[in-house]
């Protein structure tokens, strides 16, 4: 899926601004024949729960409705023209003067509708229907059920089973693009890198509609210049002396790709992409040849009042301040992110790990680890889980939304599953294959290992490249005890890394809430003191591990998360406050991963000594 653009034959229409908007309340059935009856507004792209000062608003489980005006530009009339949104969360209908187009399930992964033939000539009125219910059923998976009131009417109720605020609404951006009737369809990019000679086969494929008959690509490096051409719809081309798409330090190609009828040029499309070359083997994650090391986070689309909505300015915030940190990473926890913020990773240098939203598949929630000893554990996830099908059909959207991008090291299948559990495998092996099938650079895949999931109890690790657990080990395991939780994190790494000695090993989850501004002369939990010495005991553990290839810290900000005795105004865990404010353990996380180069650390040779000079610092 191409990302809309401004090209010499394609033309953009935005329609962010003040849309009509209203809760359905289900006491009257709403015509999308009519305008809608009310003059309320929200802004899009947003959520719309933290918009309004109604608790009503923000607290509403069922539907929204959305609507806007807009009108076509004379000369655009005879193109073919797109709707399109980033996405509607989570599941949207979505009528164009009364008249229903096109429909979507899945709140992360964009959507698109041709519209000529339901526009008007002057004013056409677009309303979108949108439901934030979540069950067994969607990704991510809410335990929804329903009651009546007194008047007989239903009410709807949903308890997430995830730990951040189900945000709504039409949160990314929704854009009408214009394409030539005889058009390009889609780009594919594959690099081929050979390291020993500097050179990369570049592969491209491109889909174009059937009126065209040929297609020219022209690469041009970063400043612009062509520096290869090559024509027809599947075809390669070697670069020489190629500059390699590095962790913090990222250099892109773009590919010119023309479409020509009868000889005349008829669409035009540019593909940014990066040349760069990732493998895993025995126990590394080898990035262009080298050693690499996961720094950073695990993260979330969340700001005040725009909620999961696109948020541009906080997106170049949020990766200065990554960088400036010597992080060099992130994960899409949990679900895929704008498809913005992965053009600027791309440009940035950033890594990558790309998550699906399959969070909540568990059925049942308890830190008793003793009841998986049983090798046939078995708990009501995969009985009572529906979810294979959404989960198909969002691994499909994301991998062909983000096929080409650079900054994608690895896809993330699901997070905090219970692969514990009979069935697992079952469930796991088909979309391992789906994946592994529809990835055209054939990137790593993994899943993130909630703590009941260890070297003895998870049933799916053989399906894994990279083991990526999420580990407490002081905080809701022995909270405080950083001690035992030191030993804990160290037996159970060491136990991965002897059964599993090809995989290498990262966290992508560790962290302890900490209360911005709260000093503790104990190192008591909550603390800002408690929270730096959490992770100077993990980092001491993970430096002596030579498979653990990457530290992605459990939160890089505060985040609203539903209500609940252990949430004050949201989930504490960041190392950065809601509002991007330092906490104290900033400073020492920096001073660390400064000193950790992105690249040919842990070389197995010398991983001892390079241990032993950063747990000294």
């Amino acid at each position: 899926m191409l990302y809309p653009m401004t090209t010499p034959s394609r033309a953009l229409i935005d329609l962010s601004g003040l849309w009509k908007f209203m809760i359905d309340k289900e006491v009257q059935p709403i015509d999308p024949k009519q305008p809608l009856p009310t003059e309320d507004v929200i802004s899009v792209p947003a959520s719309f729960n933290d918009q309004t000062a109604s608790q009503e608003i923000r607290e509403h489980v069922g539907y929204v409705w959305y609507e806007t005006n807009f009108s076509i530009a004379r000369a655009l009339k005879s193109e073919r023209l797109v709707l399109r949104f980033g996405s509607a969360t989570h599941e949207a209908w979505v009528y164009l003067n009364g008249q229903e187009i096109t429909h979507h399930k899945g709140g992360f992964t964009p959507f698109e509708v041709v519209i000529n033939d339901y526009l008007n000539d002057g004013n056409n009125r677009l309303t979108v229907k949108l439901s934030n219910v979540l069950d067994y059923s969607t990704l991510p998976v809410g335990n929804y059920s329903e009651s009546t009131d007194e008047d007989g009417h239903v009410v709807r109720h949903l308890d997430e089973n995830f730990d951040f605020f189900n945000y709504a609404g039409l949160q990314r951006p929704v854009k009408i693009y214009s394409t030539p009737k005889d058009y390009i369809q889609d780009i594919t990019i594959v690099p081929n890198v050979d390291l020993d000679r500097s050179s990369a086969e570049v592969e491209i494929k491109t889909q174009i509609s059937d009126g065209l008959d040929n297609v020219k690509v022209t690469i041009l490096d970063q400043n612009g210049h062509p520096v290869a051409e090559v024509s027809g719809t599947d075809s390669s081309v070697t670069l020489t002396d190629v500059r390699l798409w590095q962790p913090l330090n990222a250099y892109l190609y773009s590919a010119q790709v023309d479409g020509f009828k009868n000889g005349e040029l008829v669409d035009s499309y540019s593909e940014a992409f990066g040349i760069r070359k990732i493998e895993v083997r025995d126990g590394q994650f080898l990035f262009n040849g080298q050693p690499f090391y996961f720094k950073g986070f695990g993260k979330h689309e969340d700001t005040y009042v725009h909620g999961r909505g696109f948020n541009e300015p906080v997106n170049v915030l949020d990766i200065n301040l990554m960088k400036d940190m010597g992080a060099n990473s992130f994960r899409t926890s949990h679900y895929p992110y704008s498809e913005e913020m992965m053009r600027l990773c791309d440009r940035e240098g950033i890594v990558v790990i790309d998550e699906t939203p399959a969070v909540g598949l568990m059925a049942s929630f308890d830190f008793n680890l003793s009841i998986l000893e049983q090798d046939d554990f078995e708990d009501d996830t995969w009985k009572t889980m529906k979810t294979a099908a959404a989960h198909k059909q969002v691994i499909q959207e994301i991998i062909d939304r983000d096929k080409n991008h650079a900054c994608v090291a690895m896809w993330s299948i699901a997070n905090e599953a219970a692969t514990f559990s009979k069935g697992a495998h079952e469930y796991f092996k088909p979309l391992f294959d789906l994946a592994r099938r529809l990835d055209p650079q054939k990137r790593p895949c993994t899943y993130t290992s909630i703590m009941m999931a260890n070297p003895r109890t998870d049933k799916c690790i053989d399906l894994v490249d990279v083991i990526a657990l999420n580990s407490y080990y002081g905080w809701y395991v022995g909270n405080g005890d950083l001690k035992t939780a030191e030993k804990a994190t160290r037996d159970e790494l060491l136990e991965y890394q002897a059964k599993f000695p090809e995989k290498p090993i990262i966290y992508t989850e560790y962290g302890a809430d900490t209360v911005a501004g709260l000093h503790s002369n104990y190192g008591e939990p909550f603390s800002e003191e408690f929270q730096e010495d959490y992770y100077r005991m993990a980092s001491k553990v993970f430096d002596e591990i030579p498979n653990f290839v990457g530290e992605q810290l459990w939160n890089f900000a505060d985040f609203q998360t539903k209500f609940g005795i252990q949430r004050v105004q949201g989930n504490k865990k960041g190392i950065f406050t809601r509002s991007r404010e330092p906490k104290m353990v900033v400073r020492y996380l920096k001073n660390r991963w400064t000193a950790i180069p992105n690249l040919g650390y842990k070389v197995k040779s010398d991983t001892q000594d390079q241990a032993k000079k950063l747990t000294t610092k």
